[in-house]
């Protein structure tokens, strides 16, 4: 009998023992449990564009005369005027070309004049009627048609030789002028270096880049999940990395019909025009994020978007109530940028919502 008296204690203070314990833990547990109050605020709904400042226009300079680069007249940064030289390109043809134009005229020359003999002794001729009148004629387009061969024919030896001459009243010199007032973002060649001309079969060098520096605008990529919901005339938010501080607004002006990959991913390429420019000097090339606003809610009650629990669709989140109940709530949302999302229907400022602790992940045995 004191045996099964004994047994019987111990068993009561095992269950206490565990019934204390467990209490406390639980106790334990609802101390973690933190809360956090609804408030009212704004939210935007953005869409990220990453790229950089450019220029709209960006114009090459090239030289349609082929060969050395003997002055350059400008620098990177400076300002030009339309008719500013900026190259003066040295002719510089091989042997053969010139010894070809060489022998054109000389050839041209010589039959030139033999056109010239036989059209004066056609017109006396024709004077004392012992030709007839289509003869002349023929004498005179034989004539004409030598002038104008030796005339192209000196006209291709001067370029040769000086790089500049006079074609139908036109001036071409081997002097490089500028095509617009700009600056000079970039110079592509020194003096020295060796040129070939623009032509209808080959590009040419490129000698130099000129832009309007007061017509930037932005040039970036949007991935493909938000380009569904952008459209041309949203409103733009634009940083610059190397103006902290400063943000410009804008307007989304393109939006490519054709997406491009990069790096795995979807990309869609964008421009965006500024309302207007930065106070300090903006330079081509610098890196801006640009925000496309979507939509913009004002004065809305918001919660964070990681207390909602969604179940087949629909929101939920718990409330604690004064007295320190915990009672689940489903409410109707409405906007999100990703943190917080706004609270149509269901809750009111105040209310505190329950955070509880993260779930521990017991290790393996």
């Amino acid at each position: 009998m004191k045996k099964i008296i004994l047994i019987a204690v111990g068993l009561i203070v095992v269950v206490a023992a565990v019934a204390f314990f467990a209490k406390d833990g639980s106790a334990k547990k609802e101390d973690e449990i933190k809360t956090v109050e609804v408030t009212r605020g704004s939210i935007v709904d953005k869409a990220l564009a990453i790229g950089q400042i450019e220029p709209e226009f960006e114009i090459a300079v090239k030289s349609k005369v082929a060969g050395i680069v003997r002055t350059v007249y400008v620098e990177v940064g400076d300002k030009v005027n339309q008719g500013d030289p900026l190259f003066d390109v040295k002719p510089d043809p091989t042997p053969v070309e010139y010894a070809n134009a060489k022998r054109e005229v000389e050839l041209y020359q010589v039959a030139f004049d033999q056109a010239s003999r036989d059209h004066s002794r056609s017109k006396q001729l024709r004077d004392k009627q012992l030709i007839s009148r289509q003869e002349y004629e023929n004498s005179l387009s034989t004539y004409e048609d030598a002038e104008l061969r030796l005339k192209l024919a000196k006209e291709k030896l001067a370029l040769i030789e000086s790089g500049s001459t006079e074609i139908a009243d036109r001036t071409i010199d081997n002097v490089i002028k500028s095509p617009i007032t700009g600056t000079v973002l970039s110079l592509l060649v020194e003096e020295g270096d060796p040129v070939v001309p623009l032509t209808s079969y080959q590009a040419g060098t490129e000698l130099a880049t000129l832009a309007q520096m007061h017509d930037l605008i932005f040039k970036g990529t949007v991935d493909e999940i938000d380009v569904g919901k952008l459209h041309e005339g949203m409103p733009v938010d634009v940083e610059i990395g190397a103006l902290p501080g400063e943000k410009l607004t804008g307007t989304l002006d393109k939006i490519s019909p054709k997406a491009r990959k990069q790096d795995g991913a979807t990309l869609f390429d964008v421009e965006i025009t500024f309302d207007q420019m930065s106070k300090g000097f903006l330079r081509a090339g610098y890196s801006a994020n640009a925000d496309v606003i979507i939509n913009r809610a004002e004065d809305i009650l918001l919660v964070p978007e990681r207390l909602v629990t969604f179940v087949d669709s629909v929101p939920s989140v718990e409330v604690r109530d004064s007295l320190g109940n915990i009672e689940k709530i489903e409410i109707e949302t409405g906007l999100s940028d990703g943190i917080n999302i706004e609270v149509v229907a269901g809750l009111s400022e105040g209310d505190q919502l329950v955070e509880r602790p993260p779930k521990e992940i017991e290790p393996w045995d």
